[in-house]
């Protein structure tokens, strides 16, 4: 009967083997479903069990069948030549998975789109993969147990079946494969460290208690999904701290008090990178995996297995020294023993016990441990919040006390409770109270992280004012040193104040580090500030140079030329051919000395190499800035105007020695006005375009710039004008950067200079005619006709005649000092002055005399002249008001 019963139970649906959408790379395309319990009987195939073998169903059943399957895959004859490898861990953590990726086998798995359970019970299947290439090659027989994942919601709290599984695997397996997420790594739960106390407390009371020789086993961690933020040594250190920390928690039976978790395992760890979100790198490191499943021996000389990427893992201490053909009732053997223990039910009243009081006093001692902890977290976050983050004032005291004084009555009220569960309920205690405190701690530090950086720039910023204001020569760079090592004295004795003794967590150095990192940061802000500062005052002497010393050149175009001898024709003078060879020359020789006294004062600042090569970049684009602005100033239309006037009058009223031209009738003035006015014109081609005289070309000012050095930021460039020819991106060359006057601009000013020196033109022509007497050419025959006698005479007589010559020579010399003008005007007003007092006087006689006033009454009244109306020049008072008023109308 038990065939068709085996029968029946193969086509039970809740019995059988979920399938899955999943395919693994040597999966069959097609994965049916591998009945267990099946009715092999001595005709068993191989598609009978292509899934493998369920050894214990979900009802806790043992398979009879297991015989046929080791039979069928050829290993009831090898002896002691095989290996028994299983996996343990959470449901629905990829175990499965990892076993078919890793041995080829065809375990079925959870679909993506679901999350139920898939794995039942306890199954076993051998290795696809020992026939691989030879680099790759597996050890022979490798019998691998798939175990019904922990903590599913199938099972709920019922933890019974999947104790007894874990500690069957661990009783019959060389190899444990712990299958966890990074994530799980530290938890108590999701690593299944409880599962696993049980599991070790109950092996060493049923298997180990009584064993003299102590079979040992590899527990090999396998991380998934590691993402490399946690080094794997220090997940590997945190996984074997918490063995460790359970072990010693264990009851352990008599003589193996003493006994530790290296005297019956051995530890492997390996890391594997996430599944889905690298596949690839997935499969290359699960492949470089499978070949540590080969057999090795371990050198005495070690303590323990070395976890390394080449290390086998199949040693002969892990062999439980069972034949092949006795393994399935040595395994069932196991299975009973574990299934009718009663250690492994649910805790004890004891246990539940307690835990009740456990929680109870730890609500107890919370109290006064509140009373004195929430004030400070109330003071701490009152003052995040406000946006000012302050130290408490001896923090670290009163956190260690209240923490001693915590654990102190915990320990005194608890202890007498079971140990285990006073053990994990002062491990939990620790956790809160810890957590609580270490966000104080941290708080702490942010607070005097915050502060003190702030203190720092302050402090950084008036030793640099205090600097400037004493002689202007300070050392930044020591400076900024000196607060540096103020700024962390202050923060480690902070530090020191805030630490809780006995605390793990406790420990600034971590901290310290960050907030040197901050203060380097910091001190290369305020640096570039001080470097910007810097610039700043260079660009600002370049430009106050540049306006004094471009300004002289342009000058020089103008007025002050007078007495430099300024021909108006020929070639032109230096100071108007070389106008822009001289603005280049001292436009590169004052930024070259800028740029020495920038480098030099960097020096101070510390300043690297790149930071220098941006600001020297920075200056020289600002400098050029400066003089185009200027160039611009000085050719407003109105100041060019003025100094094209001024070239011209300088050129047209001067000689060639400098001497004002005196304007007589025989000048050529409108040859000197044409050659004066074209020299000048040929000015406004000449200012138009900023280029050498000597190459007649624009000066080389992309080649000057240079090019952008490679650390330049958005930020340098963001406040510097386009240059033509230097940025490309403008659509600007530099023939458009160096075009001062365009086209329609000069043809302008030239008209406008053109009506200027018209002018100028016209004022000397009428001073030449003014200045010239008509006298008709027969007048000097009928003075020759006339005069000859006294001619005669006066050759005649000595006298006369020396007289004569020395009047000629008087002429000539007055004549060639251009003396006649004073002369003349000098005459004028000798006559004038002279007339002036003859009237005053004649005045003052009829003033003076009887018959003057009689007469000069008589006068007045038939109409006649007044003295007191009679003007200086002769007029009359109303004479003269008529006059002004015809003036005024006019």
């Amino acid at each position: 009967m038990a065939a068709p019963q085996q029968q029946q139970s193969h086509q039970n649906n809740g019995n059988t083997r979920p399938t899955s959408s999943y395919r693994h790379p040597t999966a069959p395309s097609v994965m049916t479903m591998n009945g267990h319990f099946a009715s092999v009987g001595e005709n068993a195939m191989a598609a009978d069990f292509e899934h493998g073998v369920q050894i214990v169903d979900q009802d806790k059943v043992f398979n009879e069948n297991l015989p046929a399957y080791l039979q069928l895959e050829n290993i009831t004859r090898a002896g002691f030549n095989y290996h028994l490898i299983s996996v343990f861990g959470s449901q629905s953590t990829g175990k499965s998975t990892l076993l078919n990726y890793l041995f080829g086998t065809h375990f079925g798995v959870m679909a993506e789109q679901e999350r139920r359970q898939t794995t039942k019970g306890i199954w076993m299947s051998k290795n696809k993969k020992e026939h691989a290439l030879a680099e790759q090659k597996m050890a022979e027989n490798i019998l691998v147990m798939d175990v019904e994942g922990t903590d599913g919601r199938e099972r709920g709290e019922d933890q019974d079946f999947e104790r007894k599984s874990a500690l069957f695997a661990l009783a019959t397996s060389e190899v444990l494969i712990v299958n966890i997420w990074e994530h799980q790594v530290g938890l108590y739960q999701g690593a299944n460290m409880g599962l696993l106390k049980t599991v070790f407390e109950v092996n060493l009371q049923l298997f180990l208690k009584d064993s003299r020789n102590i079979p040992r086993s590899l527990l090999f961690f396998v991380i998934r999904d590691h993402l490399g933020t946690t080094p794997l040594a220090n997940l590997r250190q945190t996984l074997i701290q918490d063995l460790q920390r359970i072990w010693s928690g264990l009851s352990k039976p008599a003589g193996l008090e003493k006994s530790k978790i290296e005297d019956y395992f051995d530890f492997a760890f390996v890391a594997l990178p996430h599944k889905i979100l690298q596949p690839e790198k997935f499969e290359q490191e699960v492949q470089k995996l499978g070949t540590r499943f080969r057999e090795g021996y371990k050198d005495p000389k070690r303590a323990g297995l070395v976890d390394e990427a080449s290390e086998p893992i199949l040693l002969p201490e892990y062999h439980r020294r069972i034949p092949a053909d006795g393994f399935p009732m040595y395994a069932k053997g196991v299975w009973e023993q574990i299934d009718s223990n009663k250690d492994l039910d649910l805790p004890s009243q004891q246990e539940l016990l307690a835990q009740f009081r456990c929680d109870e006093i730890m609500k107890e001692v919370l109290v006064p441990f509140d009373e004195v902890i929430v004030p400070l977290e109330e003071q701490q976050n009152q003052s995040v919040a406000l946006g000012k983050p302050a130290a408490i004032s001896a923090l670290g005291i009163t956190m260690t006390t209240a923490r001693k004084v915590l654990l102190a009555s915990f320990e005194e009220q608890a202890s007498r409770y079971h140990k285990s569960v006073y053990k994990r309920k002062q491990t939990e205690l620790e956790g809160k109270v810890d957590g609580r405190l270490k966000t104080l701690f941290q708080g702490q530090m942010s607070a005097a992280h915050k502060s003190g950086l702030n203190d720092f720039s302050e402090a950084v910023v008036a030793a640099v004012k205090a600097g400037q204001k004493k002689s202007g020569n300070y050392d930044f760079h020591k400076i900024v040193q000196t607060e540096k090592e103020k700024a962390l004295k202050r923060f480690e004795s902070e530090a020191q104040a805030s630490i809780v003794s006995g605390a793990p967590w406790s420990d600034y150095k971590q901290q310290l580090n960050l907030y040197r990192k901050e203060l380097d940061e910091v001190s290369g802000r305020l640096r570039k500030e001080e470097m910007r500062r810097l610039a700043t005052r260079s660009e600002r002497w370049v430009r106050s140079k540049l306006d004094e010393s471009v300004g002289l050149e342009f000058n020089k175009l103008g007025s002050g030329r007078a007495g430099s001898g300024a021909p108006a024709e020929g070639d032109k003078p230096a100071m108007e051919k070389d106008l822009w060879d001289r603005i280049w020359n001292v436009f590169t020789d004052t930024v070259s000395h800028a740029e020495s006294r920038f480098t030099e004062r960097a020096r101070s600042f510390d300043a690297s190499p790149d930071e220098v090569e941006v600001g020297l970049w920075r200056l020289r684009r600002k400098s050029w800035g400066a003089l185009r602005n200027k160039i611009d100033e000085e050719m407003m239309e109105g100041n060019l105007l003025l100094k094209l006037r001024e070239n011209f009058e300088d050129k047209f009223r001067y000689d060639a020695e400098g001497v004002p031209r005196i304007w007589r009738p025989t000048d050529d003035i409108e040859g000197l006005y044409t050659r004066a006015r074209e020299s000048t014109l040929e000015l406004i081609p000449l200012l138009s375009r900023f280029k050498l005289s000597q190459t007649s070309a624009a000066p080389p000012l992309d080649a000057w710039i240079g090019e952008p050095p490679s650390d330049v930021t958005p930020a340098d460039e963001e406040d510097l004008q386009p240059i033509g020819g230097v940025d490309e991106d403008e659509g600007k060359t530099l023939e458009d950067e160096m075009t001062i006057l365009g086209d329609g601009k000069a043809a302008d000013l030239a008209t406008r200079f053109k009506k200027t020196a018209d002018g100028v033109y016209v004022e000397a022509k009428r001073s030449a005619i003014g200045g010239m007497t008509q006298v008709p050419l027969y007048f000097y025959g009928l003075l020759l006709a006339l005069g000859w006698n006294e001619i005669v005479a006066v050759l005649r007589n000595p006298v006369y005649f020396i007289f004569l010559i020395l009047l000629g020579v008087g002429a000539y010399v007055t004549y060639t000092l251009n003396l006649w003008g004073p002369m003349l005007r000098m005459t004028n007003a000798a006559s004038t002055q002279g007339l002036e007092i003859f009237k005053e006087k004649l005045r003052d006689f009829l003033e003076s005399s009887e018959t003057g006033r009689q007469a000069i009454g008589m006068s007045a009244k038939h109409g006649g002249i007044s003295m007191d109306t009679l003007q200086p020049n002769g007029t009359t008072r109303a004479k003269a008001t008529v006059k002004e008023d015809e003036v005024d109308e006019i």
